[in-house]
């Protein structure tokens, strides 16, 4: 189960990105402020998904193609999206790496900082 939870995170973050980028294309006509948080996100969610999958994949071995799962529909709004991401990764993120993978839950917690720092921006700063 693991490498099938691991390949759903980088997919669910993969997929993130890019609807971050589609709601930081429209936010530009409601606010400044969003339109940048989101850009912030889009710009730091693939390096730290890219670190994980790296990281996960040195301990546990290489992904098999085939544990990836097709990409998710894009959500109704940004705090959609990041509330979605959050969730997913509180209640999978022991299915991903175990007690003694402090590095890869060390990964999994900079993204959900991102996800954090992004949820705070979006919800205050509109």
């Amino acid at each position: 189960m693991k490498a099938s939870c691991a390949a759903e995170l980088i997919v669910r973050c993969f997929d993130a990105r890019n609807n971050a980028h589609i709601f930081h294309l429209q936010a530009l006509k409601s606010s400044y402020a969003l339109h940048k948080a989101l850009e912030a996100f889009y710009e730091g969610i693939i390096p730290l998904a890219d670190t994980f999958a790296e990281s996960y994949q040195g301990v546990h071995g290489l992904i098999d193609a085939t544990r990836y799962p097709e990409s998710s529909k894009r959500p109704a709004d940004p705090m959609a999206l990041l509330t979605d991401l959050r969730k997913w990764i509180m209640a999978n993120r022991d299915d991903i790496g175990g007690a003694d993978d402090t590095e890869i839950q060390n990964n999994i917690d900079e993204i959900v900082s991102l996800v954090d720092q992004t949820m705070y921006m979006v919800r205050f700063f509109k």
